[in-house]
């Protein structure tokens, strides 16, 4: 940010992601594919980089091989004008021991921090799906005076467990409590039935975080982690502000979009974020070139329809060979639908071939999967249960290369 105040972007990505398994036995959840052609973190790194957030780390730990491999190959910054993007991997700085949380992470990094002296760090998530101007949400820090700023969502009452809670103070904007993840949570003012929910995005100045991350490291009872610790810390004295996400609005977005935000963390969540994609007025565009979402392209020919090969209100990605019907679905690169196939209300990843004849309703399948010709999934519930991955709202998941019986 020429000119500006100096921010440099740390994109928290070591999660494992256990509730979307199969699709994180392989990988970190940052990692995982999204919208055929993306990984979920390609959303927060093009935020930050279209909102001119140009020096950003990404920590990881779990199973951090493609992620890292995906960041550094696709994320190539001007070295001329000292911008980056880099993966750092958990590197045991303050003693043999690994992240103890979110909040330990960025502490055992803190020569990230020394090398830059920024004036301001964003701390952002990497496993949501969303667009966001982050230089808007700067602005309301500075003018604010804050040591900290939340970025809020409203969100039903009843998902309140599922997120950490902000409770705004009788002017709006001063955080009066942080609730990480609580039972039954005070509704909002004038709006009882919904809560303001921590997107997971926060800003710091820089000298506040520093020093609540070594107050918080002396702390044998802490957690250790930025929402479980660091953001309840920092309410109680008084340092925290609240940013309305519904008040961000970036270039190219139409009205039905304004305020889009999905936590991905479950497969129902997953499938349901795909499908929001799919309509002729989808909730979430990928196609807004204003405000892009950017990735590796890969080095692929044009999708390929044949024969009888149909494909409607669905995602087709480049490599993809379709010789069979498609609908309400999301193919990946390098996909292939046999002759007289059907996959219906589905997300396949990466090179996953259906055979012909083979039928696939209403599942995820990682990369590599092959359904033999003839082949169900999706149409008898009781032996996709005892087969495979099957979510509570009846998403059925097969992991990377898993065999179909």
């Amino acid at each position: 940010m020429r000119g500006g105040p100096s921010v440099l972007g740390i994109v928290l990505a070591g999660g494992e992601g256990k509730r979307l398994m199969p699709l994180t036995a392989d990988r970190a959840k940052p990692a995982v594919t999204f919208g055929g052609m993306y990984r979920l973190v390609d959303f927060v790194l093009s935020s930050l980089v279209n909102g001119d957030i140009l020096r950003i780390c990404v920590l990881t730990q779990y199973k951090s091989h493609s992620l890292d491999r995906h960041v550094t190959t696709t994320w190539r910054m001007s070295s001329l004008l000292g911008n980056y993007v880099t993966p750092v991997p958990a590197q045991q700085r303050l003693g043999r021991r690994w992240y103890l949380g979110s909040a330990d992470a960025i502490l055992q990094s803190l020569n990230l921090v020394n090398d830059e002296q920024p004036d301001y760090i964003a701390v952002f998530g990497a496993d949501h799906v969303y667009r966001m101007d982050p230089r808007q949400m700067l602005k309301q820090h500075i003018e604010g005076g804050a040591g900290v700023t939340v970025a809020g969502i409203r969100v039903p009452r009843a998902e309140a467990s599922s997120f950490g809670i902000i409770t705004p103070a009788s002017d709006g904007a001063r955080v009066e409590r942080f609730l990480e993840k609580p039972a039954d949570p005070p509704g909002l003012p004038g709006d009882p039935e919904r809560v303001f929910a921590s997107m997971g995005n926060y800003l710091f100045t820089t000298k506040v975080l520093v020093d609540a991350l070594y107050r918080d490291a002396e702390d044998d009872n802490s957690v250790h982690d930025m929402g479980g610790s660091i953001l309840p810390m920092l309410t109680e004295q008084g340092m925290a502000q609240v940013y309305d996400f519904n008040e961000n609005h970036v270039p190219g977005e139409s009205p039905r979009e304004h305020g889009y935000w999905r936590d991905v963390g479950t497969l129902d969540s997953y499938y349901d974020a795909h499908m929001d994609l799919i309509p002729d007025r989808p909730a979430f565009d990928l196609y807004n070139r204003r405000w892009p979402i950017y990735t590796h392209p890969g080095q692929l020919p044009p999708a390929r329809f044949i024969g009888a090969g149909i494909a409607s209100e669905s995602i087709v990605s480049p490599g993809c060979v379709v010789r069979g019907q498609v609908t309400r679905s999301v193919l990946s690169p390098g996909v292939m639908v046999g002759e007289g196939a059907v996959v219906q209300g589905s997300v396949l990843h990466d090179n996953v071939r259906i055979g012909r004849g083979a039928v696939v309703r209403g599942s995820i399948l990682d990369k590599n999967v092959d359904v033999p010709p003839g082949a169900t999934i999706g149409v008898n519930p009781e032996r996709d249960q005892e087969l495979y991955t099957v979510s509570k709202n009846g998403v059925i998941a097969l992991g990377k290369g898993q065999r179909v019986l």
